[in-house]
């Protein structure tokens, strides 16, 4: 199937602050640039510097005035995340976006966090759902607008509350379903629901 190229109508961001997880390359290096294009100050936390710079480079290749700066997050590890939100709570400026959009997708084997948990649930739920919480004092000044992506396969699957880290029986492609279908309810947003 081709791939169809299309534009989102984003308005005039000029003074407001952007924060993209993930922003290093795929979808959240799209939205980045996107941010960067409509005069947002778009904030990319990234777990691989080199790859980071690589980011800005592109950003500023397609919108050479770009506002755009890297910090340093990794999700699999709450001090990381910590150590981001005592950053930007220093800098003291309200953000007024923050797209989730970092994650973790199927590894073959069972792997855990920095803190033990299982790599894609405390990645992709915990990690944002901490950083969220650490950002709350700056994303409630900027009246932020806080979006999360998911996946999909959120409509696969159902939390499995007797194994939620898949201890016992790891299988990275029924849990990133699983994890696309938690996400929302750190936002208080209902997950897709089955047609039935």
């Amino acid at each position: 199937m081709p791939r169809t190229d299309f534009d989102i109508t984003v308005p005039d961001l000029s003074g407001k602050r952007a924060v993209v997880t993930g922003a290093s390359d795929g979808i959240g290096l799209g939205i980045a640039t996107r941010l960067a294009a409509a005069a947002a100050e778009v904030l990319l936390p990234v777990r691989n510097p080199r790859k980071g710079e690589a980011a800005l480079d592109a950003i500023r290749a397609q919108v050479p005035e770009a506002n755009v700066s890297l910090r340093t997050l990794d999700l699999s590890s709450l001090a990381s995340v910590a150590a981001l939100g005592r950053t930007l709570l220093a800098e003291d400026r309200p953000i007024h976006l923050l797209v989730n959009n970092a994650g973790v997708m199927t590894p073959p084997e069972r792997q855990t966090t920095a803190d033990g948990y299982e790599l894609q649930f405390g990645t992709n739920h915990l990690g944002h759902f901490a950083l969220v919480a650490h950002l709350l004092p700056l994303l409630r000044a900027g009246r932020a607008r806080v979006t999360s992506q998911i996946s999909v396969a959120a409509n696969r699957n159902a939390v499995n509350w007797d194994d939620l880290h898949w201890e016992r029986s790891y299988d990275g492609m029924r849990l990133q379903p699983v994890e696309d279908r938690v996400r929302p309810l750190r936002q208080g947003t209902r997950p897709p629901q089955r047609s039935r």
